[in-house]
């Protein structure tokens, strides 16, 4: 009797642990203040919603060590690889215009540290609506908002292992998707695409696979019931 009302109690207190919430206050972390028109954070950014917030798209667990252990992997390692350097107040779109001139420790665990970032804003329990002046150049560049979805996934979808699809502005200020391998951006001078990101999908298996599996088409449909138009709008009002 004894041990079954302790693995209850246990199972309780795991599970009060496993759906806490990391929040930052009543607002989403900004991209701008957390590192990008700045020098990296000095402390790792808080989950701007709680492991749980994007049911059933995402689930808790899979949020909790994508945050926890591959965020905060990213952020540990990428302030290791600058300590004591001119890096550490170095703004990171300053720092990834010249990523070629570093080592691979900085690229890479920058850029996971950025783009992870990046991505929890992209996100939102509740997903709403481009704006009107998002929807038009939209419809201007891809034909149609279906149109934009389909390119979007397809690039999503057809990424070979590990990466990132990307809707940005690109250097002409038109609006462009492409995807990137590893932990590269369109911010950085390596990257075969250029430009502002207004907003991403993580496609390392990571970030899917415990619901999903290896049905990564799944996981990138769902991702539209959950994208954080609001952040997308003032990225790209920002970046005109």
């Amino acid at each position: 009797m004894e041990r079954r009302k302790f693995i209850k109690s246990a199972g309780m207190m795991a599970a009060a642990v496993y759906a806490a919430p990391r929040l930052a206050g009543n607002d989403q972390v900004s991209i701008k203040t957390s590192g990008i028109e700045g020098p990296p954070a000095k402390e790792f950014p808080p989950l701007p919603f709680a492991y749980d917030a994007l049911e059933p798209y995402i689930d808790a667990r899979t949020m909790e060590i994508h945050y926890d252990k591959h965020h905060r992997a990213y952020y540990t390692n990428f302030m290791n690889a600058i300590k004591d350097s001119a890096l550490q107040e170095m703004p990171l779109k300053d720092l990834f215009a010249a990523i070629s001139k570093q080592p691979d420790a900085v690229r890479n665990n920058g850029g996971g540290y950025y783009n992870h970032l990046f991505f929890w804003n992209s996100l939102k329990a509740k997903s709403s609506a481009p704006s009107a002046e998002l929807s038009d150049a939209i419809v201007k560049s891809f034909g149609s908002f279906d149109k934009f979805k389909e390119t979007f996934n397809t690039s999503a979808k057809t990424r070979f292992g590990s990466g990132w699809a990307w809707l940005y502005l690109n250097e002409a200020k038109n609006l462009a998707i492409g995807s990137s391998p590893n932990q590269d951006n369109p911010l950085m001078d390596i990257s075969t695409i250029k430009g502002t990101p207004l907003l991403t999908l993580d496609v390392w298996e990571h970030a899917y696979y415990l619901k999903y599996q290896n049905k990564r088409a799944d996981y990138v449909d769902a991702f539209w019931n959950i994208v954080n138009w609001e952040e997308v709008n003032r990225r790209y009002k920002e970046a005109q």
